[in-house]
C-alpha cells in the first residue's frame, strides 16, 4: 500500500514484483461494473443555479462543473473537502534512443524533488490544499523499447493498471492524475497516433525540448513502433501495454476505479489524457467523470482533446506533467463550488428574479 505522507509531503511507492497476478480479463470485468452519472444530484443543482443571485448562464463552465461534479459524486451540493493528486513515475526503455533532452536517471531524481517538496507540483498543492501522493513504479526496471518488443507484458501492465487502482481511497472527493517518465511524450504520441490515427509527425512534439534531428529521431522512433505493435490496435489494452509505460497503465486504472467510487477526475496534460484516451476503445463514454484541466504546449494535445470531445478548462500554455496544470484547476473547481453553495437565491436576498 502506498506510504503515508508526512508533515504534507509526498511519499514514493514502488510496486514489488510480487503484488497479486492480474490479467486484461480482470480488468475488463471490472470496466462492466461502472455506472453512469447520477442524474437526480444533477438535476438538483440545475435546479439550485437557476435561483441564484444571476442571469441564466452567467457563470459560465463553472456552473457546467458544479452539474458535473454533482452528477459524479452523487450528491448535491457537491463537496471538495479532500482532493487528492496522484503522480505516478515510471521509465521508458525507448528513452535509450534519445528521445528525450533529458537521460532517463531524471526521472528518480525528480521523485526524490517531489519527497523533498521542491517541484512545481508541490507549490501548487499547498496553493490549492490539496494531498500530493507520489508513487514510483519500477524505476531501475524500465519497460522494453516498444520497436522491438511489447513494452510491458499483460501480467505487468495489468499489474499495474490494478496498482493504479489503490490510490482512489475512500474520503477523496476529486482525483487530480498527472505523471513523470523520460520519454513518456513519445509514449504518448504513439498511444495517440494508435488510438486516433496518424503517424508520429501528426503527434510527436518537443516534449523535455526535442528539436531538429532529434524530433526527426522521434518522430521515426513513434513510426517504428506503430509499425511493428500495428496488427494488435483493435485491442485498446493491447495498445497500452505495447506502447505504453507502467505510469501510464497506472493512470488508466486510477480511471477505472475512480469511476467506480464515483470520485470525479481532473486530467493532466499530454500522456496523461493519452493514457487514459485509450479506455474509450472498451467503452465510448469512459472518460465522461473525467474533465481535462488545461491544454498542453505539446502540440498534440490539442488534436487529441479534439478527437475525444474534449474541452480543456484552461490554456496557459504549460507542458511540465507531473499533474501541475490539473492541480491547478483545483482552484477553479472550488470557485465553482463556492458559488453554488454560498451564492444568496434571489429569494433569499430579496432580488427580484427574471420577468416570465
Amino acid at each position: 500500500m502506498p506510504n503515508e505522507p508526512k508533515d504534507g509531503q509526498p511519499a514514493p511507492n514502488n510496486p514489488a514484483n510480487d503484488q497479486p497476478a492480474a490479467s486484461f480479463a480482470e480488468i475488463r470485468a471490472v470496466i462492466a461494473q461502472w455506472a453512469g452519472p447520477d442524474l437526480a444530484a444533477g438535476t438538483l443543482a440545475a435546479a439550485r443555479e437557476g435561483q441564484l443571485t444571476k442571469p441564466p448562464g452567467a457563470l459560465g463552465r463553472l456552473e457546467e462543473i458544479v452539474q458535473w461534479l454533482c452528477e459524479w459524486q452523487g450528491r448535491h451540493p457537491p463537496r471538495l473537502d479532500r482532493p487528492r493528486v496522484a503522480v505516478f513515475a515510471g521509465n521508458h526503455g525507448v528513452a535509450a534512443r534519445g528521445v528525450s533532452a533529458f537521460p532517463a536517471e531524471v526521472t528518480k531524481q525528480m521523485v526524490a524533488n517531489f519527497v523533498a517538496g521542491g517541484a512545481a507540483v508541490n507549490q501548487l498543492c499547498r496553493a490549492v490544499d490539496a494531498e500530493l501522493r507520489v508513487y514510483e513504479m519500477a524505476l531501475d526496471d524500465p519497460t522494453e523499447d516498444f520497436t522491438r518488443a511489447p513494452a510491458l507484458s499483460e501480467e505487468e501492465c495489468a499489474r499495474a493498471m490494478s496498482y493504479g487502482m489503490m490510490v482512489v481511497e475512500p474520503g477523496i472527493d476529486l482525483l487530480c492524475l498527472g505523471e513523470m517518465g523520460i520519454a513518456n511524450t513519445t509514449s504518448g504520441s504513439a498511444l495517440a497516433a494508435a488510438v486516433v490515427g496518424g503517424t508520429g509527425s501528426d503527434w510527436a512534439g518537443p516534449g523535455t525540448g526535442v528539436a531538429g534531428s532529434a524530433l526527426a529521431k522521434k518522430i521515426a522512433v513513434i513510426d517504428e513502433g506503430l509499425a511493428l505493435h500495428r496488427a494488435h490496435f483493435k485491442d485498446p489494452l493491447e495498445i497500452l501495454r505495447r506502447l505504453g509505460g507502467r505510469e501510464l497503465a497506472a493512470i488508466a486504472g486510477a480511471v477505472i476505479a475512480a469511476r467506480l467510487a464515483r470520485v470525479p477526475v481532473l486530467l493532466d496534460g499530454f500522456a496523461c489524457t493519452a493514457a487514459a484516451a485509450v479506455l474509450r476503445g472498451i467503452d465510448p463514454r469512459a472518460l465522461d467523470h473525467c474533465m481535462v484541466a488545461h491544454v498542453s504546449a505539446e502540440p498534440g494535445h490539442k488534436r487529441l482533446l479534439e478527437a475525444i470531445g474534449k474541452r480543456a478548462l484552461v490554456d496557459l500554455g504549460m507542458r511540465l506533467g507531473e499533474a501541475s496544470g490539473a492541480t491547478l484547476a483545483i482552484g477553479i473547481l472550488k470557485a465553482a463550488v463556492a458559488c453554488h453553495t454560498g451564492m444568496a437565491t434571489f429569494a433569499e436576498a430579496g432580488v427580484s428574479g427574471k420577468d416570465g
